[in-house]
């Protein structure tokens, strides 16, 4: 694991936001389930915003209006809505202007509710490409090689390589997101993430 640690963050008497983030089929979610079994209260981006995508009437109503017929039996088709979006970068930027100031609000909701705990993690996929980053203290980034990603995701979702890849277009590079990133967590199935992360999680509570 690397890391590059400033220690002058911590707010007084508040939690420490540490955004968690990585490219898709990286392993975030192994490293978020480390961290949970640790005590750290875990905020999951993608799975807030499939609630609000099925729920949130407001929400509903706009995607419906610039997408069209993108909901069966009241729940989102995400395979069609995946196969429109990612194709164009303009509908994607759409996608995600309706979904993430709303996925915001409901952070900002869940720190308050969890104001008494030292650390709380947001999971976010795009957490870096969606300005989220800045409202983090530190950084995580779980990477792994993009080979590796690409047979992970194909094993998940049951979808071509070059859908895989026309995913991965629409994030950042993994050399891009080093920039931003406080820790580093290689999740390539030969180092072990388990010591890794036990290590961020040591350095997180000195801060």
């Amino acid at each position: 694991m690397q890391e590059k640690l400033n220690t002058s963050l911590k707010k007084e008497n508040k939690p420490l936001l540490v955004g968690l983030t990585g490219g898709i089929g990286s392993g975030k979610s192994t490293v978020a389930k480390v961290f949970k079994s640790l005590g750290v209260p875990i905020f999951n981006s993608d799975t807030e915003a499939k609630k609000i995508i099925n729920n949130d009437e407001e929400v509903i109503k706009q995607i419906t209006a610039e997408f069209g017929a993108v909901y069966e039996n009241g729940k989102l088709n995400a395979q069609k809505m995946a196969e429109v979006v990612f194709d164009d970068d303009k509908l994607l930027a759409k996608i995600n202007n309706i979904i993430h100031p709303k996925v915001a609000v409901y952070f900002e909701r869940w720190v308050a509710e969890n104001k008494n705990a030292p650390i709380l993690i947001k999971e976010a996929a795009i957490l870096i490409e969606s300005g989220a980053y800045k409202q983090m203290d530190k950084i995580i980034l779980v990477t792994a090689s993009k080979q590796i990603r690409i047979e992970r995701v194909m094993n998940r979702d049951i979808i071509s390589e070059n859908k895989v890849r026309d995913r991965m277009k629409a994030q950042l590079s993994d050399k891009e997101k080093l920039t931003y990133a406080d820790f580093t967590i290689i999740n390539d199935n030969e180092q072990l993430v388990i010591p890794q992360v036990l290590n961020a999680y040591g350095k997180l509570k000195t801060i």
